[in-house]
């Protein structure tokens, strides 16, 4: 039978004291950058720090006690590793956890802390399925599915009960999509209370399986993504169709927005979020018009990040909306000549990271030397004025393009 408002406050009752009641908290900053009324519910202050706790705890708290000896096995990027593995380790079951190979070191590292055994095969989730049927056979595992489980959708939809018991008023709600769990959970949640609500789920572009499902359509081939809690090939067969007859769009989006996401919620609205988590957040800047003058709940999923990522995310999108800037400055090889270019971008009030200055490999006259610059600007029309004052000086300058090796280590 299909999870109901009823399975979703029976998930509630079960899981309550056991996992966090998460905040939901209007955020001014987020609301002035987006036009739209804005408030974060924020699963990434779970314990793990994702959402999957809801539905892991209320899944495994149906196991029968035979079911509890043999131990149970999940696979998963992450998210669900380690909702699986807390509370199994929690409940004295033992946990045994599939992930890809390219799953993030913070992740394995923080599922393994739990006291699960790891075992780490293929490169994405569908890769896993054969090795899972093995162990569920040869030791009597029992699966924990990361999304197509009725209780697993009930848990997650708790989520939804909380929303709008924090605020009622809110019309919009914004979720990410992978298989479908949260998403689904919500939308039985969020309409059985408010038919009105407008339901939008996002997806990374890598990964469209959801909307592609919808539309009838097949997904492209996937390629790597920073949302890799979204990363996901086929979605649940019983979370479709309540996506399907819920879900009033899902919006797609590439690899740039989803880390203008994770930077702007960092940097704005001050919480850190993985790729999956900053995607609500991420649809809202890509989209503002279908959000403007609403009040709109952005699902903040989870915050597991690998802090490599996280600063390589955020030193890109200062690249990407030109607060670091890369200069090639042509000055005379004399004595002054660096001094009368860094006095110039000096006064215009750029901050210099980086320089190197070459004379053998650079196609110029041999008295003159050309110089690379990286540097810190307030924005485009920043470097626009500094670009001005060097040509006023008699100085030329030319503005690169942005490479991966232009931008500074942390």
């Amino acid at each position: 039978m299909p999870v109901t408002l009823t399975d979703i406050r029976s998930a509630a009752h079960e899981i309550a004291g056991h996992v966090v009641r998460t905040p939901m908290r209007p955020s001014p900053s987020i609301s002035a950058l987006t036009g739209a009324e804005v408030w974060l519910k924020l699963e990434n202050l779970q314990f793990t720090a994702s959402f999957k706790d809801r539905g892991a705890l209320y899944r495994l708290q149906a196991l029968s006690e035979l079911e509890r000896g043999l131990g149970v096995i999940a696979i998963s990027a992450g998210n669900h590793a380690q909702g699986v593995a807390y509370h199994a380790g929690r409940l004295g079951i033992p946990a045994t956890i599939a992930m890809p190979r390219g799953t993030p070191f913070a992740k394995v590292a923080r599922t393994e802390s739990f006291g699960a055994r790891v075992l780490q095969d293929g490169n994405e989730l569908a890769d896993l399925e054969a090795l899972a049927a093995e162990l569920v056979a040869r030791e009597g595992l029992t699966l924990i599915h990361p999304y197509d489980d009725d209780r697993i959708i009930a848990g997650q939809g708790t989520v939804g009960l909380e929303i709008l018991d924090a605020a009622p008023e809110i019309d919009t709600i914004v979720a990410p999509i992978g298989g479908g769990g949260l998403m689904a959970g919500i939308a039985v949640a969020a309409k059985a209370l408010k038919p009105s609500i407008r339901l939008i789920g996002v997806e990374a572009a890598a990964y469209p399986s959801m909307s592609c499902a919808i539309a009838g359509s097949t997904a492209p081939p996937s390629k790597p993504t920073i949302a890799e809690g979204i990363a996901v090939k086929l979605p649940g067969k019983r979370t479709l169709p309540i996506i399907r007859e819920h879900v009033e769009e899902i919006l797609v989006l590439d690899e740039a927005e989803l880390e203008y996401g994770v930077q702007e919620l960092a940097t704005v609205g001050k919480v850190v979020a993985e790729g999956a988590g900053a995607a609500p957040l991420a649809a809202l800047l890509a989209y503002p018009e279908k959000f403007a003058g609403r009040k709109v709940a952005l699902v903040i999923s989870g915050g597991n990040i690998d802090a490599t990522l996280l600063a390589s995310t955020l030193m890109r999108s200062l690249v990407r909306h030109k607060r670091l800037v890369r200069l090639r400055v042509e000055v005379s090889d004399a004595p002054g000549g660096l001094a009368s270019a860094t006095r110039v971008i000096a006064d215009a009030g750029a901050n210099v990271l980086e320089v190197q200055h070459n004379r053998l490999f650079f196609d110029v006259p041999i008295k003159l030397t050309e110089i690379e610059f990286v540097l810190e600007v307030r924005d485009a029309a920043h470097c626009d004025r500094l670009l001005a004052a060097l040509a006023g000086e008699g100085i030329h300058a030319q503005l690169l393009a942005a490479h991966a090796h232009s931008i500074p280590q942390l």
